[in-house]
């Protein structure tokens, strides 16, 4: 008797989407929700972190607006409990979430855009610890709703890498200083994280991604995806395949290789919807050499003192 390979293997969805336009967008987020098993009892506290990482090309570099917009009214429509959420490393949330459009976009939902807060401390597997956001650890669920990135330090990020966004504020600044210099930190605390929070589910939107650049200062790239997973490492893991890459040019795949990370490996992914060759990733440029994970100080002050600008200025 035959077995169905397919039946143990993580359902990655992806869905060809050309635009941001309000209905089939949410159509499409629907039918991918469906399509990897993610339900959502009525009451279940869900939350929705956005990549609000700067007001600085907000249109570009944060997750679309329609997008989250999407996600959080499949939710409500569910009964759960919704809140959305981010901790920028410089500014609030709630300042980002201006620039790039989220706040106009929930209003109708009756949802607002907060940040992240209240530190609790996560001891990391190399040592030391990092403050992560106890409202994100108090949620019944999480859902990492990314924009596909090239990024100078990570390479390219997705659902994963977002999900380090809720440690709380300068926190994450202060880590690349400290421990930026050390192979392998960096991805090593992001995996920290991830397994800390509770459990995750990745939506990253490709339909309009960053390249020539990241995570702020690239260029609009039309893809034309949209993919989700219950299992956040699966998904990017078909997402850098797609790109070209391997775990050799994407350290934080590696890592998560080397960890036995479910998701990591490129063969434990199924294909409900479309499968990853209906997309064509043909000239979507990625920084060949990576940036120093390490912050300097005098960046540090700069973000620092841009931040109390926004804040009470």
């Amino acid at each position: 008797m035959s077995q169905d390979l397919s039946a143990s293997r993580i359902p990655v969805a992806l869905l060809r989407q050309e635009n941001h336009a309000r209905e089939p967008l949410q159509a499409a987020v629907e039918r991918l929700f469906r399509a990897c098993g993610a339900d959502f009892a009525p009451g279940t506290r869900v939350l929705v972190k956005p990549n609000l990482v700067s007001s600085g090309n907000a249109r570009l570099s944060c997750t679309h607006a329609e997008t989250v917009r999407a996600v959080c009214a499949h939710l409500l429509d569910c009964g759960a409990r919704v809140r959305v959420a981010d901790s920028p490393a410089f500014g609030s949330a709630e300042r980002v979430a201006r620039a790039c459009g989220m706040d106009e976009a929930l209003r109708g939902l009756g949802l607002r855009v907060a940040s992240l807060g209240r530190p609790e401390p996560l001891a990391l597997s190399r040592g030391g610890s990092i403050g992560v956001s106890r409202t994100a650890l108090e949620a019944d669920r999480i859902i990492s709703v990314a924009r596909l990135k090239a990024h100078g330090q990570f390479r390219v990020t997705a659902g994963v890498k977002n999900l380090f966004g809720c440690v709380c504020g300068c926190r994450k600044a202060l880590a690349h200083m400290r421990l930026g210099e050390t192979p392998g930190a960096m991805e090593s605390m992001v995996l920290d994280v991830m397994a800390a929070l509770p459990p995750a589910l990745a939506l990253v939107d490709g339909i309009v991604a960053m390249h020539r650049g990241g995570p702020v200062r690239g260029e609009p790239f039309r893809l034309g995806l949209l993919g989700a997973s219950a299992v956040p490492m699966a998904l990017d893991t078909v997402l850098f395949s797609l790109l070209g890459q391997t775990p050799g040019t994407v350290p934080l795949w590696a890592a998560a290789l080397s960890r036995g990370i479910q998701g990591a490996d490129p063969a434990s992914a199924a294909f409900p919807l479309d499968a990853p060759g209906d997309f064509d990733a043909a000239g979507f440029v990625i920084q060949e050499r990576l940036d120093p994970m390490r912050f300097e100080p005098l960046r540090f002050v700069r973000g620092r003192l841009k931040s109390l600008l926004h804040r009470f200025g």
